[in-house]
């Protein structure tokens, strides 16, 4: 029980310091007001049953429809909803499948799903709500986690498993990103399943081509090739190696071949740490490692894309609550928490002043992220541009550096076997 009181203890402190961030009841900027993406997803289904262009119109009379035209199906529920009632549905289910992913999460490295165990999944939850990539991630009705918590409970089933890897590719049919799963599978060898993406991922285009064939047409024809669409290079939330290029260099243009073989480097990077850590018996640790790899080489990458660092966050917290790893380890782990928690934490940035925020003017702004505080540390602007990509490439060389050393320590009923 002592567990369980600590979990409550932990949440409540946790939504604590998130409403010193930004009150709960400050308009527009509190936790679960705005909700703007998912009124575009709202909007971009009701374009589709009217019958108009999706890719053409502007959204809330603003806005761009960037996601898959197999995307709509499952948004059009949302746009037969009440803005209210689907602000409800959306964010109950943000906080339910943050739940999910940390309890298949603790599960997929062995811990049993015991009272004690779902009681700290509940503080995790409130906890990583402090994180900038979950908070936006529900702050704007966004669609990551989802993404992230079907991946995890595809891929982290055994080997074998029924159509594994199609859930996945599904996926990547809303979102295109996923598809690097099918590239980490099939370097592990693992073909079966990383067909399984692609015939995922393939059903679900032939489906939007069945139901709209001109919206899909116009989509992988010409759509799909206008990264700018989701929005400038230059922007302080886009966490990417384009966006570090980008923001470092001041820059909407970036060098084309510069970018292209930072992206080589990253990719090679973030799969091959993701293969010593399967090859060291480390899925969940190798899975997390390939869905910041897709963030770090996207072209843009908003902070809320960065969703990745939640179930990284359990595989570390597993190794420091694990007795049978060595001291050194453990503290090593536990100052990469604290830093990586610190680099993705909800900085707050006060204008309290007039600013054009979302194509209008506010009275203030409460703007969230580290990488809003650039320009006022010195020497480590280089850093705060874009903590998220340098958080990646710190964990990829832990990660490859640590080599067989990552994998779970044997029991002794183990040892003695041996």
């Amino acid at each position: 029980m002592a567990i369980v009181a600590g979990s409550v203890v932990v949440a409540v402190l946790a939504l604590w310091i998130q409403n010193a961030i930004v009150p709960y009841s400050k308009p527009f900027w509190g936790l679960f007001d705005n909700q703007l993406d998912l009124d575009v997803y709202r909007a971009g289904a009701q374009t589709v049953l009217d019958g108009d262009k999706l890719y053409d119109a502007k959204l809330l009379g603003q806005m761009d429809y960037t996601y898959t035209p197999f995307s709509i199906f499952g948004f059009i529920p949302f746009a037969w909803m009440s803005m209210t009632v689907a602000r409800v549905v959306w964010i109950g289910g943000i906080l339910v499948a943050l739940y999910f992913t940390i309890m298949i999460s603790f599960r997929s490295l062995g811990r049993s799903p015991t009272l004690a165990l779902r009681a700290v999944a509940v503080a995790l939850v409130t906890v990583m709500m402090l994180l900038e990539p979950v908070r936006t991630t529900i702050w704007y009705g966004q669609i990551n986690v989802f993404l992230m918590a079907i991946v995890l409970a595809d891929l982290l089933r055994p080997d074998g498993a029924r159509l594994r890897g199609v859930a996945t590719g599904l996926t990547a049919g809303i979102k295109l990103t996923p598809m690097l799963f099918a590239v980490y599978l099939l370097v592990i060898r693992n073909t079966r399943a990383a067909v399984g993406v692609v015939a995922g991922f393939v059903g679900s285009v032939l489906l939007g081509f069945a139901i709209l064939p001109s919206t899909s047409w116009d989509y992988w024809t010409s759509k799909l090739r206008d990264p700018d669409r989701v929005g400038t290079p230059q922007t302080p939330g886009n966490q990417s190696i384009r966006g570090l290029l980008a923001n470092l260099g001041h820059t909407n243009e970036p060098n084309g071949l510069l970018w292209i073989l930072l992206v080589l480097v990253g990719f090679t990077l973030g799969i091959g740490a993701a293969v010593v850590a399967h090859r060291a018996g480390q899925e969940l640790l190798a899975l997390s490692l390939v869905g910041m790899t897709s963030c770090a080489i996207s072209p843009m990458a908003w902070g809320h894309h960065w969703v990745w660092f939640v179930p990284l966050a359990v595989v570390a917290l597993n190794w420091i609550s694990d007795a049978g790893r060595s001291a050194s380890s453990r503290i090593v782990v536990g100052v990469m928490v604290v830093g990586g928690f610190l680099a993705a934490f909800s900085w707050r940035t006060y204008l309290g002043y007039a600013t054009w925020q979302f194509n209008q003017t506010r009275d203030d702004a409460y703007l969230i992220g580290l990488f809003f505080k650039h320009g006022s540390v010195g020497w480590l602007d280089w850093f705060v541009w874009e903590p998220y990509v340098w958080v990646f490439v710190v964990t990829c060389v832990v990660v490859l550096i640590a080599g067989a050393r990552l994998r779970a320590p044997a029991k002794p009923a183990e040892v003695q076997a041996e």
